[in-house]
Formats: structure tokens, C-alpha cells, sequence
């Protein structure tokens, strides 16, 4: 998800369903915003009763405007880009075990765009202060 000129937030869910993503709109997305989206099919249970707004890439739009409003899903692809690129060409190979890790870490890369280096840098020493990752946690096995 991501406010447009905002934030994003991304979320690893096991099943992409209209069940799965409904308490996580709920919960991230207020009642009276306007949700764009590509014409999957998933989120229309999940999204009601917001306003939806769909743009159709099969049928080459990427972008229009309604009542001075620009209906396009181009934030949201944007960031899936960098996160797809950083995964494909950076890290290679990223399990569902640790995806929330990746995750986060993109989220934070481009929630932190538009700042200085030495502010990211403050930014990100406060995330970690009083967390403590182990390799040993990292690499162990999930008991079942």
C-alpha cells in the first residue's frame, strides 16, 4: 500500500485472497479514501465500502483523470519496482521465512527518500536501538 505523495507500507501475506486482505485494509486505510487499483480481481470484497477506482493495463491504461483526480497506480508500481530489482539483482534469493525483514527494509528505503543521508542514518539508529538480531535466530531452523 502506499499514500499517495506518502508512505508505504507492505505487508507479507501467505494467500492473496479477498479474506486475507480485508483486515489488513481495515486496518491501515481509513474508511473515506479513494483506493486505486490495477483490474485484479482480489481486493473488490476487501475494499468495499471505500471508493475504488480501477485503472485496466490490458487494455493500455496506465492513467486518467476523473473529476481533477488522477487515477493511476504508477506510486504503488514504482516502489514494487525497487523492491523487485533489489531482490532479482541484490540479494538473489529472499525465503518467506525472512521476507518480512526485506520488506521492512525496503519500506524503509523508500519511506526515507527524500531525506538527507545523516537524517536517514538518525532515522535508522532509532529503529534499532533496544533490538538485538542473533545470527543464530536467523539460521536456525523453525521447529514444527
Amino acid at each position: 500500500m502506499v499514500q499517495r505523495g506518502g508512505d508505504v507500507c507492505s505487508i507479507h501475506v501467505q494467500r492473496v485472497t479477498s479474506a486475507t486482505l480485508k483486515p489488513i485494509l481495515n486496518w491501515n486505510i481509513e474508511y473515506g479514501a479513494r483506493i486505486m487499483t490495477d483490474s485484479g480481481t482480489v481486493l473488490h470484497g476487501a475494499i468495499h465500502p471505500r471508493k475504488h477506482d480501477q485503472v485496466n493495463h490490458k487494455e493500455s491504461e496506465y492513467g486518467r483523470y476523473e473529476g481533477g483526480v488522477c487515477i493511476t497506480t504508477n506510486s504503488v508500481e514504482g516502489f514494487f519496482s525497487l523492491l523487485k530489482r533489489g531482490i532479482n539483482g541484490t540479494f538473489h534469493h529472499v525465503s518467506a521465512r525472512h521476507l518480512h525483514r526485506y520488506l521492512s527494509e525496503f519500506d524503509f528505503r523508500y519511506n526515507t527518500r527524500k531525506i538527507t543521508d545523516g537524517e536517514r542514518s538518525c532515522r535508522l539508529i532509532g529503529k534499532v536501538s533496544g533490538k538485538r538480531l542473533m545470527y543464530r535466530d536467523l539460521v536456525q531452523q523453525p521447529t514444527s
